[in-house]
């Protein structure tokens, strides 16, 4: 396969702007597409070429296929990078791609299939080794297999929409009485939310921690793993900061789960990134679903390895085998990233508008992925994150004061920002001590004295 020369980014925001940065460092060229709300984004800028590809509605701009296949072939594109969100796993629009001669920069269609439906993907997931949520085998409909399946493992369980996620078509059943309702419940909602009624499930775990695996794969069944990342500090099913590696796993478990995530994809013969979410519980780990492209958080994972997640997704499509061996890589301190929304720091609210004054904090291991400037007004038709936080140390008592250090120099003036929730998380004991799971930070919420 030819080396890319010029690459479309099928995406908008900070992520467009950290795959262009990626690319003219291996000196290809971007063309940036965008909708009229995002004309003055800072990657339609500084791409060296950039095509509008409709109006602000995500679903008539950023998810038109056919205007993004167009913008490629006007713009003389070889391939194209479909970011996070959007297209990034979408199957059919990976063949499409593929079938118009461009180079896809993510996985083979089949595998982002495989594991967009989550039934087929736990049932690949077992299938390949890893460990499973004891629960259905697949889709059920019929209630009396429901409450066998549910007196087999024991109360409470959690009905899961097959497709989808965000919390939405998911309910917790505490006894055999509400089975039915709520399965009902949880099918017409995955119904209204994703055109699929489609329903396991599971055992409910009580209070785990939300453990993710970041895999690579050349596609000749050749793979790695380059550590966890802990995604526990979440609200409303929502992923708020993330750290790496995590607080609460060891060298062996490291060593053993990763080696468990890289022998499966490699079995798989998967390509490019991945990343590979597990719950964790009284150290056992439970597989839930395979993301099947970069992670919003991909660049705590970049700090503590040193390798640049985007440059080897784009070699790994242009046919290279991976640029190093598992037993080559090393995990050196810690690093944590916090996501920046554009939202009220108590209700959440968005918060839209124009920046007036922009300065980003700086020093040694301080990293900011960010499309902001002074001027740039922030849509309201996207999502509300408008910047990542990330910083490095050593260890993890060190990278929490960079970072304090670095939110107390971040300014961000003309709309609200939930700046002031990651400073108040860092004066947290619990916190401070990696001491927290998925419930941890709903609870810490909904206590008055945070936050004020």
């Amino acid at each position: 396969m030819p080396d890319i020369k010029k690459l479309l980014i099928a995406n908008r925001g900070e992520i467009a702007l950290r795959i262009h940065r990626a690319c003219h460092e291996m000196g290809i060229q971007t063309v940036a597409v965008h909708s009229t709300a995002d004309a003055d984004a800072m990657h339609v800028r500084l791409a060296d070429q950039a095509i509008c590809i409709g109006p602000p509605s995500a679903a008539e701009s950023y998810l038109n296929i056919p205007n993004i296949i167009s913008a490629a072939e006007i713009s003389g594109a070889d391939a194209i990078h479909p970011g996070y969100g959007f297209l990034s796993e979408n199957a059919k629009f990976a063949e499409i791609v593929e079938a118009h001669g461009l180079i896809f920069v993510g996985p083979k269609p089949e595998h982002i299939r495989t594991m967009g439906d989550k039934v087929e993907a736990k049932r690949t997931a077992g299938a390949l080794g890893l460990p499973l949520v004891p629960g259905s085998d697949g889709a059920i409909s019929d209630v009396e297999e429901a409450r066998a399946i549910a007196a087999s493992i024991g109360y409470p369980v959690i009905i899961k929409a097959a497709s989808g996620g965000g919390g939405r078509g998911m309910k917790v059943c505490t006894s055999e009485d509400e089975l039915e309702t709520l399965m009902q419940q949880a099918g017409r909602e995955a119904k209204a939310a994703f055109g699929d009624a489609t329903v396991y499930l599971e055992k409910y775990l009580g209070n785990p921690r939300h453990i993710e695996f970041q895999v690579f794969g050349d596609g000749n069944g050749n793979a790695i793993h380059l550590g966890e990342r802990d995604c526990s500090l979440q609200r409303r099913h929502q992923k708020v900061l993330e750290e790496a590696p995590s607080p609460v796993l060891g060298l062996e478990d490291r060593a053993r789960m990763g080696g468990i995530v890289a022998k499966a994809m490699a079995d798989m013969a998967y390509r490019g990134a991945g990343t590979i979410e597990f719950l964790w519980e009284d150290g056992e780990f439970y597989f839930i679903e395979m993301n099947t492209r970069l992670q919003v958080e991909h660049p705590v994972t970049e700090a503590i390895t040193g390798m640049d997640l985007v440059r080897e997704q784009i070699r790994i499509a242009e046919g290279h085998p991976l640029s190093v061996r598992q037993e080559e890589l090393e995990f050196r301190g810690h690093a944590i990233e916090c996501r920046i929304n554009a939202e009220d720091p108590r209700t959440f609210a968005p918060s839209p508008g124009k920046i007036e004054y922009y300065h980003a904090p700086g020093g040694m291991h301080v990293r900011v992925d960010s499309g902001l400037y002074a001027g740039y007004r922030i849509p309201p038709y996207y999502d509300s994150m408008i910047a990542k936080l990330i910083v490095y140390g050593r260890t993890r008592e060190g990278c929490l004061l960079r970072l304090r250090r670095a939110l107390e120099e971040f300014v961000i003036d003309g709309v609200k920002t939930t700046i002031p929730l990651h400073q108040a998380l860092l004066d947290d004991p619990e916190f401070q001590a990696g001491d927290y799971t998925i419930k941890w930070l709903e609870d810490w919420l909904a206590r008055p004295e945070n936050l004020g």
